[in-house]
């Protein structure tokens, strides 16, 4: 599939992501993100930046292998997965979509 821009593809991403405990586990993991980014910025350790990458997506993995069952959107919309990640977060955030 292909996806002329985000708008397109977000309800694509969505349907990917229909389980609510593969919703919660990329909430977390962004969350972390989150909080590891502003712990950075405080402390200035370049270390933590290292783990962006495994606790972003280690969340969202287990949710997508174990709960959803199906591939991550990533592996084939790399860029528009990862704003989705932000968008679905924001949503869930603001209440515009279930997960808890």
């Amino acid at each position: 599939m292909t996806f002329k821009t985000f708008n397109d593809f977000y309800p694509y991403y969505l349907g990917e992501h229909s389980n609510l405990t593969c919703r919660k586990l990329h909430f977390i993991g962004t969350s972390c993100v989150i909080a590891l980014i502003i712990v950075f910025f405080f402390t200035g350790k370049l270390p933590l930046l290292w783990l962006l990458p495994f606790v972003g997506y280690g969340f969202a993995w287990v949710g997508h292998f174990v709960f959803e069952k199906n591939r991550p959107a990533t592996f084939k919309h790399p860029f528009y997965s990862f704003l989705g990640d932000f968008r679905m977060f924001w949503d869930i955030l603001t209440g515009k979509l279930k997960a808890f």
